[in-house]
């Protein structure tokens, strides 16, 4: 998987020396998942039907409260409904629906930088990527909020140490994919958790994936964030701790069969010292435990290794069904 931190000045120069075929010849969708975003959402279609003249934009809305889908469509965009409360549910919708070349996914809060859009079109292109993540970079003290970004800070950590690789900013709203990686996405979450989803995807089947720098400004004042710090803080722990027990059941299962192991030998161990000593074995109790926690971490063991091996064959059916869609530059063809 080639995966890279690069400034926007040394993307838009190699662009710029390339003489690879432009987007124009591909379709472009941009995607804005909705939810009470009245007072941003009308910035945020300006501002990318501005840079990308060519891209269909469509808003899903999920149950807003307030004249989000009003005001796209006075702008004259595809607005549809999600009735299904979460962005995961929105994000899978929009997957399923929209039939698309390239694909790209932002947030309706009007906090991202729709001028980079271009380059980022051109650099799935050029490069033949599957995914371009922008990682923020605030553009004042206080557009990220201390909590947010302390919590993206962890759980990136917390990705990178499990899954490898090096995305800085696995929470980023900001996103490009191309068809094959939205078309071979499973979509198995419903709320924030599924940009961690979708940074798991690319790793476990090594896509060719970027990272790259974006502007991140404040939100529209009266407008509110609707990610809860802690309550999706832990879903989002939950949800890389059920995809740590999908993708990596062998490491799993391993850890808990050395712990099972490990107790067992601290308890069996003055036992074994007495019973050479005195051919007695005075902890029946114990002895017992000790015996049930030894089985215990061999059946472990033995579950990982099953479903080590069944994690494998779905992991190559997921790597098929991806290859089977073609690529950008076969596209291009």
């Amino acid at each position: 998987m080639t995966n890279a931190s690069i400034s926007q000045s040394t993307v838009s120069q190699s662009l710029q020396e390339s003489s690879f075929p432009t987007f124009q010849e591909l379709s472009v969708s941009l995607l804005i998942p909705a939810y009470n975003e009245e007072r941003g959402i009308g910035n945020v279609i300006a501002g990318f039907r501005q840079a990308l003249p060519s891209a269909e934009i469509f808003v899903y809305d999920n149950n807003s409260l307030d004249r989000t889908a009003e005001v796209a469509r006075q702008l004259g965009v595809i607005v549809r409904q999600e009735p299904r409360q979460g962005k995961g549910y929105v994000v899978r919708r929009m997957f399923a629906d929209i039939d698309s070349d390239i694909y790209i996914l932002v947030d309706g809060d009007n906090t991202y930088d729709p001028q980079l859009a271009p380059t980022l079109v051109e650099l799935l292109i050029h490069n033949g990527l599957d995914m371009i993540n922008c990682s923020r970079v605030p553009t004042t003290a206080t557009a990220h909020r201390p909590g947010h970004k302390l919590g993206n800070h962890l759980l990136s950590g917390i990705v990178r140490m499990i899954f490898g690789d090096n995305f800085k900013d696995m929470l980023s709203g900001y996103r490009i994919f191309s068809r094959r990686f939205v078309k071979s996405f499973p979509a198995m979450t419903t709320g924030f958790e599924i940009e961690t989803e979708l940074t798991i995807h690319a790793l476990r089947l090594e896509m060719s994936a970027m990272e790259i720098p974006c502007h991140f400004q404040n939100r529209i004042e009266g407008s509110e964030s609707k990610l809860k710090t802690f309550s999706d803080g832990f879903r989002i722990l939950k949800t890389i701790a059920n995809l740590v027990r999908q993708e990596k059941p062998l490491a799993l299962f391993s850890g808990v069969s050395f712990l099972l192991f490990s107790l067992s030998l601290i308890l069996a161990y003055p036992i074994i010292e007495t019973y050479i000593e005195t051919g007695l074995v005075p902890r029946l109790p114990t002895a017992i435990l000790s015996t049930g926690l030894m089985l215990g971490g061999f059946l472990s063991m033995a579950c990982g290794l099953v479903l080590d091996t069944v994690t494998r064959g779905r992991h190559e059916t997921k790597r098929l069904a991806y290859l089977s869609i073609p690529g950008i530059h076969e596209k291009l063809k």
